[in-house]
């Protein structure tokens, strides 16, 4: 069984064939399947018993054959063939992208006329039906969501289809550190400084909340444009130590310690990661500036007076 998320086709057109290389005949000699990983890293509520497997064999027999696999963990759906479970995938992944995308969209647009796209979304929310919540942040992260919707704009080209939708989603979420810079550097004028030489705090660098994977983080962007931007960087993050040979970038870091005191000495500090464990009244009340990326200092006293939101 496959679970690595790929493009529709690739189960039968790149596993299969070296498969029937050895002479043995798919849903009588061997059994081959796909069944998408689902798993949310990090999320308490829905561990793998909580998640259907979603299921799709080459034959029928597979399908019967990887369905009682799965049936002793946990609930299983089947779909018709290998190609549908690996496009359930993608349009779980690509439904997020677009719509964070969107959410993004939407952030830049509410900054520039005065309005707090979190109070937004928060009374959206309150419609029982035809809305789901999603959340606006400094880009994407991880493993699957930044990158899973290229497999098919991909694909898609072999059919002659254009992807217009899954691409404008990924430019848009992929220029997010930008708007935080920028945001960082309004915030710092306001305050009589600029972000050359400015001695700047990132806070989390993992890709999302309470988890120690930082691949793909937005937080290695905005760190690599601070350091552009001549900012002298430093990050605290309790779940990443240290970091270095990344694939995607050479930097070498490690976490600084924090405290009052030590919040005081930085010009701004910048949320990029919530991770739970974070007091975020003491960097409110302690930071010179905050620039929050993820709503996590919503609710706070005094927060409109030391916060911009990104």
């Amino acid at each position: 069984v496959l679970e690595s998320t790929t493009y529709p086709g690739c189960t039968e057109e790149e596993i299969l064939p070296i498969l029937e290389k050895t002479g043995l005949e798919v849903g009588k000699d061997y059994f081959l399947a796909f069944s998408p990983e689902r798993i949310d890293p990090g999320n308490k509520d829905f561990t793998y018993r909580q998640i259907p497997k979603v299921v799709g064999g080459v034959t029928e027999r597979c399908t019967e054959v990887a369905k009682a696999l799965y049936d002793h963990i946990t609930q299983v759906v089947v779909v018709s063939d290998t190609k549908t479970a690996e496009m359930v995938k993608l349009l779980e992944n690509i439904f997020r992208s677009v719509n964070i995308a969107l959410v993004n969209e939407l952030k830049v647009i509410c900054a520039r006329m005065g309005i707090d796209i979190w109070e937004v979304i928060e009374a959206a929310k309150t419609k029982p039906y035809g809305f789901m919540a999603f959340y606006p942040g400094p880009g994407l992260g991880g493993h699957c969501i930044p990158i899973d919707p290229f497999y098919l704009t991909w694909k898609a080209r072999q059919y002659d289809v254009a992807t217009r939708f899954i691409e404008l989603a990924g430019e848009i979420n992929t220029k997010m550190p930008d708007y935080v810079i920028e945001r960082t550097v309004e915030g710092l004028n306001k305050h009589g400084k600029c972000l050359k030489g400015a001695k700047v705090l990132v806070l989390g660098i993992a890709y999302k909340p309470d988890i120690d994977d930082m691949r793909e983080s937005p937080a290695i962007s905005v760190i690599e444009l601070l350091n552009e931007w001549g900012a002298k960087v430093e990050y605290h993050d309790p779940y990443l130590p240290s970091f270095r040979g990344l694939r995607s970038t050479d930097l070498e870091m490690e976490s600084v310690d924090i405290s009052p005191k030590a919040l005081r000495e930085y010009d701004v500090v910048i949320i990029v990661t919530n991770h739970s464990c974070f007091d975020y009244e003491m960097i409110v009340k302690e930071a010179k500036l905050v620039v929050d990326t993820r709503g996590a200092t919503l609710g706070i006293e005094d927060a409109e007076n030391r916060v911009i939101r990104a």
